[in-house]
């Protein structure tokens, strides 16, 4: 790891400022990510700023209108152990608690974990000078692409790390995004950026912003939600495939839906045909089947991880399954 110089700003202000000053700069959250990346080379910023002594960053709160709103530096454990999450959206919790190791959840943020980098090996890997890193190819088309993307790929296959990034855009949750001179807001839809949209950046932060909030709509009345996750060692390992399903139904028929998968694509992946599909519809063994056929369409897997066509179908039955109980 090459030297640099750590700034600890007391104010959000203060933070802006620092990043400002040069474009080789990172925020430093729960640092679960960035610290990993730095060790194995894969960034050398001169220099960090840390968000832990900034106020303001750290709380979950409800809205008058209904919007829960966490603070980026909300660690992972404490949203999965507040009341508040618990009432407005258990799959939230489902999917925290899937992440990780209870050690690394303690440490890491939500905002973090929105915005960590692919945890891809060639990418990580200092001797490979991969495309994500301004090389001239993805050596997962023709190396070891078992854990790689079969959604939404283009020159670059990595998948979305995250397990609450599904989750939160199931739940058409949005972001907060600040400047020196402005704020925005922005749903996790557009927040995420693929390889076709950008070939280095996995998000639509500028250099010189930062996330300081997320933020949950009220839920249509009597919706339920569900996260499942295959992975190799379950909550400790990324997932291989994972999916997030917010569903309301009135008089039996499915009147909103929303389904959103993990692991298979560089952001996480919605699937419009399916939750159209849905709409209107009882959830009866025709509908979940023909739900689950249609929910790979234009999946282009490689070599290596043909399985996980089968992996989106079957767990999606699973949380149709769930659901309908």
């Amino acid at each position: 790891m090459r030297r640099f110089e750590h700034i600890v700003p007391n104010t959000l202000d203060g933070a802006l400022a620092a990043l400002s000053k040069g474009d080789n700069a990172r925020i430093l959250a729960g640092g679960t990510d960035l610290l990993g990346e730095m060790k194995r080379g894969a960034i050398s910023p001169n220099r960090v700023v840390s968000l832990k002594a900034a106020e303001g960053l750290d709380a979950i709160r409800q809205q008058p209108d209904g919007t829960l709103t966490i603070g980026a530096l909300v660690t992972l454990d404490q949203v999965a152990e507040h009341p508040l999450v618990a009432r407005h959206c258990p799959m939230l919790i489902q999917a925290i608690r899937q992440t990780a190791s209870p050690q690394i959840r303690n440490v890491a943020t939500l905002g973090g974990n929105l915005c960590q980098r692919p945890r891809c090996t060639y990418y990580r890997h200092p001797d490979f000078p991969c495309i994500r890193k301004h090389g001239e190819i993805c050596y997962a088309v023709e190396g070891q692409n078992r854990y790689h993307a079969i959604f939404g790929g283009y020159r670059c296959f990595f998948v979305h790390p995250s397990d609450p990034a599904p989750a939160l855009m199931a739940l058409n949750a949005q972001v907060q995004i600040v400047h020196a001179d402005d704020a925005r807001t922005v749903s996790l839809g557009e927040f995420f950026t693929g390889p076709r949209e950008n070939l280095s950046q996995e998000n639509a932060l500028s250099p010189h912003e930062i996330l300081t909030e997320i933020r949950i709509p009220p839920a249509p009345l009597g919706a339920l939600g569900t996260y499942i996750k295959v992975a190799e060692r379950q909550a400790v390992d990324f997932a291989l495939a994972s999916v997030a399903l917010h569903l309301a139904r009135q008089e039996g028929r499915v009147s909103y839906a929303s389904v959103v998968l993990g692991g298979v694509a560089s952001v996480p992946w919605r699937l419009p045909n399916v939750e159209s599909l849905l709409m209107g519809r009882q959830l009866t063994d025709d509908t979940i089947l023909r739900a689950c056929e249609i929910a790979a369409e234009g999946a282009h897997p490689m070599r290596h991880n043909t399985y996980k066509v089968s992996l989106v179908r079957g767990i999606l039955k699973k949380a149709l399954q769930r659901l309908r109980e």
